[in-house]
């Protein structure tokens, strides 16, 4: 994979992405120092360089009914190259796990997962993780309260 080559502006406007997305290209050019036009050429370039990957909002998981947030550490039975990747596919089904990462270390996988309640996680591990034909073991996180939140990516 090769690295962006990305200059000053490149990094003013995807800071100012980062931080609010719905801004309109004239007002992003206005913060970045340049005209809309130019501003809006390098924003294209940006994301047909797989750069900006998309844009999404930002919701509040509690005003949504959704109040627990987990993490799963996932221990598989073997790590076979078949087996890691059939375990990531089944992860893309399972609508509780919002993000998952291969790791290394003592898991294998680490999935961050938000639930209407301590039920529906506790009837996810039971009944769909640690009913996968892959998995060997499965250590979870209730989290008490988020401290930080902040963009994926620090520019």
């Amino acid at each position: 994979m090769v690295r962006a080559e990305l200059d000053v502006i490149d990094i003013k406007i995807l800071r100012e992405l980062q931080s609010d997305g719905r801004m309109t290209n004239v007002e992003l050019a206005d913060r970045v120092g340049i005209s809309a036009p130019p501003c809006l050429r390098r924003v294209r370039k940006l994301e047909e360089a797989g750069v900006i990957e998309g844009y999404h909002a930002m919701l509040n998981s509690p005003k949504l009914g959704l109040d627990l947030v987990a993490f799963c550490m996932v221990g598989l039975k073997h790590q076979s190259e078949a087996n890691l990747k059939a375990f990531a596919a089944a992860t893309a089904e399972w609508s509780l796990v919002r993000q998952a990462w291969m790791v290394s270390g003592d898991s294998d996988f680490l999935l961050h997962c938000v639930a209407q309640n301590l039920t529906r996680f506790q009837d996810f591990v039971i009944e769909v993780l640690t009913a996968n034909e892959h998995v060997d073991t499965v250590r979870t996180m209730l989290t008490i309260r988020q401290v930080k939140k902040l963009g994926l990516v620090e520019l």
